[in-house]
């Protein structure tokens, strides 16, 4: 964890890992990577027919996410917004690949890191809330993860201690091995657990995470409830959850938990790893527990590996040339899993399960601005939830409709049920209401132009816009409104400006040219 973040110098990439090039060929697209005067660039370009080059995009890297054991991810800065680079450094082959989520999309350079990404890759980051990607100067008052991300704030420690005869346990050093294992696993599950949505409570942010107070008070994460059709096989960062459902873990009443094998400030090699997590078992187990002989045990490479039977190792489907440790601790392969899997819904929560609910708090309904946003959320991809989600929404428009929340889903639903006057008013009560998003002026931008209000939806374009600069969506749009205004000077210099954030929009690219060849 202490390298999860490093400045971007060549020294910290193996030797002979550049210059390099990659190439997708199904999606023409070549990228180098080099240094020159002690920085990392990379470099995206596209070929024609001809061989010569269409365009060219070369950003300097400004960080490597990653310590290596699976690879390095590049981040690059513009304007300080961070965007992940396209292709990264996999350890295990020893190559340069597509990054994650890369690998069948040409992105660019123009995917935002957001901060719920940095909060678990970085110590402390300078977030500008609601901001798609912002973040301040500098970007990072700590870079790698450090102490205070398991053991709470240092300076508040401090200034208790400092106070004669004062030494109040609420605002001493966390020990996480001193918590209860509910709140010592709170510790680990804010970066170690996504479940299929994350959602921070109303009014919080990711700062207000501290080690020692529940992970509920900030936020929910929630997993939509497993099926045997549907059981929940996945190992990436879904550590806890996985934990859970072991027999070692139910069999402790709850008393197993992460810091009970992982000491965070112990890594050992790959070499010395199965003696090491074999006498973690051994805290529990005997060596006689195991139905293989000892001795045969002992013959095996590596020997008596306990992980290794009951822990394997297995690749991430989403991120190329990785893998994650099985935490389920499998008797045999092909244990099926516990029932309780499939119980794991409340009569306050029947849809979803909460994974980390205050214990106090396990049969207690969600906030409703939180599941509104879960289902939101969820619905892009899991199209069940969207009956939910408007039921909700409906419900919420006359109990709470001074949420920005609420009056910017209501303006969406009846922008996308054409009713764009009711639209209007919903964005324009989200507006006022602030603070401010790009996605409410942008979707006020188009209940206006579907009203043929051209200039008034430019003004809320350019709203938008300077929240959110590196919009592809929102500058298209942009454009579209000078067009419609006769203002072809103006477009012109916007779709310049957009080829240049984006050169490898075939269809921008065009337009561009088709453009400077027109008289203004």
């Amino acid at each position: 964890m202490g390298r999860s973040i490093s400045v971007a110098v060549p020294d910290v990439l193996p030797n002979g890992s550049m210059p390099a090039q990659v190439s997708n060929e199904r999606l023409n697209r070549h990228f180098d990577i080099f240094s020159q005067d002690g920085k990392v660039y990379q470099s995206e370009f596209a070929t024609g027919s001809d061989a010569n080059e269409i365009f060219r995009d070369t950003r300097e890297v400004r960080w490597f996410i990653g310590s290596g054991i699976n690879g390095y991810g590049p981040v690059v800065e513009r304007d300080h917004y961070l965007f992940q680079g396209p292709v990264s450094f996999y350890t295990k082959p020893g190559q340069w690949g597509a990054s994650p989520g890369y690998e069948y999309a040409d992105l660019g350079f123009n995917r935002p890191i957001l901060p719920g990404c940095m909060f678990c890759h970085s110590g402390r980051t300078s977030v500008v809330e609601g901001a798609n990607g912002e973040y301040g100067d500098p970007v990072f008052h700590e870079a790698s993860i450090g102490c205070e991300n398991c053991h709470g704030p240092g300076a508040a420690h401090i200034a208790a201690m400092s106070k004669p005869g004062m030494m109040p346990a609420s605002t001493a050093i966390v020990n996480p091995s001193r918590l209860t294992p509910y709140m010592a696993d709170n510790v680990c599950m804010a970066c170690h657990q996504t479940g299929d949505v994350r959602v921070l409570k109303p009014g919080k942010s990711y700062a207000d995470v501290r080690p020692g107070k529940p992970l509920d008070n900030v936020l929910s994460i929630l997993l939509i409830p497993p099926t045997r059709e549907h059981p929940p096989d996945a190992d990436h960062v879904e550590h806890y959850y996985s934990m859970m459902l072991s027999k070692c873990y139910r069999a402790s009443g709850g008393k197993l938990s992460c810091i009970t094998c992982h000491d965070p400030h112990v890594q050992p090699t790959r070499a010395e790893a199965p003696a090491y997590f074999a006498k973690k078992c051994m805290t529990c187990h005997t060596n006689q527990s195991c139905k293989i002989p000892l001795e045969q045990r002992l013959k095996q490479t590596p020997a008596n590996d306990c992980a290794g039977c009951h822990m394997p190792k297995r690749d991430i489907q989403v991120i190329s040339h990785s893998s994650a440790t099985n935490h389920r601790i499998l008797a045999r392969p092909d244990e099926p899993f516990p029932e309780e899997t499939f119980k794991q819904t409340t009569a306050s929560l029947p849809d979803l399960v909460d994974l980390d609910p205050a214990p106090e708090a396990k049969n207690a309904p969600l906030p409703k601005l939180t599941l509104l946003e879960a289902y939101g959320t969820l619905s892009t991809d899991h199209p069940e939830y969207t009956e939910a989600y408007l039921k909700l929404l409906s419900e919420l428009e006359q109990s709470m409709p001074d949420s920005v929340l609420v009056q910017a889903g209501a303006g969406r639903r009846e922008l996308q049920s054409r009713n764009y006057a009711a639209a209007e008013d919903h964005l324009r009560r989200a507006v006022k209401l602030g603070p401010p998003r790009a996605t409410t002026y942008a979707d006020l931008a188009e209940a206006l132009n579907q009203q043929g209000r051209k200039q008034e939806a430019l003004d809320a374009l350019n709203q938008a816009y300077a929240l959110d600069p590196f919009n592809p969506q929102i500058q298209k749009a942009r454009v579209g409104r000078l067009i419609d205004l006769k203002q072809y000077r103006e477009a012109l210099a916007a779709i310049e400006h957009y080829v240049d954030v984006f050169p490898q929009d075939e269809f921008m690219r065009q337009m561009l040219a088709r453009a400077r060849q027109q008289p203004l």
